[in-house]
């Protein structure tokens, strides 16, 4: 029986895959691997390089539905990522590995779908609702590579997650020196985003406007690091260590700025089954998110402030809440088949 998912987590900087066996409401996973992005030409050559790696180990398993978020709109099974330099279309990417039923969703639509799955532990709350809401919408926002955010409509049927790319909607800018940073980053690029601002790349621009109201040496160490290593994380690290003062202020600006772009999506949604920060950001900034300027921010909503206190705040822990959501997915794909060729079969009487 093909009771396996193929599943896969598709971002600008690292592609996640993996294999599930379906089982009734478990999911267990079979093995996944990690892989830097720009290894590849192509998802369908990754699939092939995932799928050849442990071959003897898998000689058993029968593929039933292959599921993939990738940072990017879908749009009639065809997506052109923001931040992959790969084209994907299902139709292409099926044929690779045998025909086997594929979907290409939204990386944070897939991410939506996996966060119910997640554990207690594998989430830090960085504020508490007065009230707790077993069921009800869900917003997402992640920062990484790029900005995405989505939401999980709670239907009579379950969960229902919609993708957006409100990431790239026009950065809204709160008080003086926001407003002095969307005019630095106008002189730059043609459109400033939220994802110019919340996001890997973000937090480094921050970093540069910070450090041009406020000239001066950088410390030789900090520039060290910052030519050898990613400039985000260094920003990021010398942040949380107080180690410079810029860095501690543009981690400052960025915390801000997530805490009231992730009410904004909160109000849109209506929010009442809680707000999930995820991405590859917010774990590793997670001390800096604990100081309260997020939640700060947050909840600066004039009017809707006492409606925005009622819901909860939440980091996801899990870097693999994408590809969890995925399989989970992939899961549905495999149950309406089964339904689909139930009911078409001869003798069904629906």
């Amino acid at each position: 029986m093909a009771d396996v998912i193929l599943a896969g987590d598709i971002g600008g900087t690292k592609t996640h895959l993996g294999l599930f066996r379906a089982a009734g409401p478990a999911l267990t996973p079979i093995r996944d691997c990690v892989y830097h992005t720009s290894a590849f030409q192509s998802l369908e050559q990754a699939c092939a390089a995932f799928l050849a790696a442990d071959a003897p180990v898998d000689r058993n398993v029968q593929i039933g539905a292959a599921c993939f978020g990738v940072p990017g709109p879908v749009i009639d099974g065809v997506s052109h990522a923001t931040n992959v330099a790969w084209d994907m279309a299902q139709d292409s990417i099926q044929r690779s590995i045998g025909g086997v039923p594929t979907h290409l969703m939204n990386d944070l639509e897939v991410t939506a779908y996996g966060l119910p799955h997640l554990k207690e532990s594998e989430l830090a709350v960085l504020h508490r609702g007065d009230e707790r809401h077993g069921t009800g919408n869900i917003a997402v926002i992640a920062a990484g590579t790029g900005l995405g955010e989505a939401g999980l409509i709670a239907t009579p049927g379950g969960y229902v997650a919609v993708a957006s790319e409100g990431g790239h909607c026009d950065f809204a800018p709160r008080g003086p020196e926001q407003c002095a940073l969307l005019d630095f980053l106008a002189r730059e690029f043609d459109h400033v985003s939220f994802e110019r601002v919340l996001s890997g790349p973000g937090l480094h621009n921050i970093y540069r406007f910070v450090v041009a109201r406020r000239p001066g040496a950088e410390p030789a160490w900090l520039t060290d690091r910052m030519r050898t290593e990613d400039p985000s994380a260094v920003i990021g690290e010398s942040a949380i260590a107080g180690s410079d003062a810029r860095c501690v202020h543009a981690l400052e600006l960025f915390t801000a700025i997530y805490g009231a772009e992730a009410a904004n999506l909160a109000l849109k949604y209506l929010a009442i089954g809680g707000v999930y920060l995820c991405g590859g950001i917010a774990p590793k900034i997670l001390p800096f998110l604990r100081r309260g300027g997020l939640v700060a921010a947050f909840l600066d909503k004039g009017r809707l402030r006492s409606t925005l206190a009622r819901f909860d705040v939440r980091v996801s822990l899990n870097p693999s809440a994408a590809l969890i959501g995925a399989a989970w997915a992939g899961v549905a794909m495999m149950e309406k088949e089964t339904l689909r060729r139930t009911n078409g079969a001869p003798g069904s009487n629906q």
